[in-house]
């Protein structure tokens, strides 16, 4: 499968960046400290969701600021822990500054460590700091679209998580779904891989030919 586009929009957590472990450990100890078991987060569908809405979700409201302060710098410490995804890295020093950029539903602080530790650098990363309604919500890619100057219908996002595929397809732009936190028939996109080693771009005249392993 291939496509046309002038950018790449990719989201962080298990689409570029390994974190599973060093988010889990983070939010068991989190949970631990406020009272919370590992099944309320669970219920709480947290998946591709910000940490500001599973909190709320979870704690009283005059308790969220400072537990989600304190989750934050969990994270953050524990960022060295982060590994990238297969193919990530090469697929991304192969794409022009201007052509992509990381769309995540984490705070920046977050997402730029966990990225740094994983070897990979964007100039371009949008986060839950910097939208009123986060994934499912499009605005987060429509912003993306908006900060490289491309059309929203030339983009193709990279996701794990139905709720981001949701944002994207509601953006108008085409996907391609990551195997890596959910079974294939799980993600509705037009293109379903297990990492990013089946993604190759090249560079044109026009923006980006992006081409699907077979």
């Amino acid at each position: 499968m291939r496509f046309s586009a002038d950018a790449l929009l990719f989201d962080s957590d298990e689409t570029l960046v390994s974190s599973l472990a060093s988010v889990f450990a983070c939010w068991a100890r989190w949970a631990e400290m406020h009272g919370i078991t590992v099944d309320d987060i669970k219920a709480v569908r947290p998946h591709g969701r910000p940490a500001a809405a599973i909190v709320a979700d979870l704690l009283p409201q005059d308790r969220v600021a400072p537990a989600l302060a304190l989750l934050e710098q969990a994270e953050v410490d524990a960022a060295d822990a982060v590994v990238p995804i297969a193919g990530a890295r090469e697929l991304v020093a192969s794409l022009p500054v201007g052509r992509w950029a990381v769309v995540t539903s984490g705070t920046r602080r977050v997402a730029t460590a966990r990225l740094s530790a994983a070897g990979m650098r964007a100039a371009h990363v949008i986060t839950a700091d910097d939208v009123q309604r986060p994934k499912p919500d499009p605005e987060p890619f429509l912003l993306a679209a908006r900060r490289l100057g491309v059309d929203p219908a030339r983009c193709v996002v990279v996701e794990d998580a139905p709720a981001g595929l949701d944002a994207a397809r509601a953006a108008g732009m085409s996907t391609i779904a990551v195997t890596t936190t959910h079974r294939a028939q799980e993600l509705v996109a037009d293109a379903v891989i297990p990492d990013l080693t089946a993604v190759t771009a090249r560079v044109t005249e026009t923006g980006l030919d992006v081409t699907i392993a077979a």
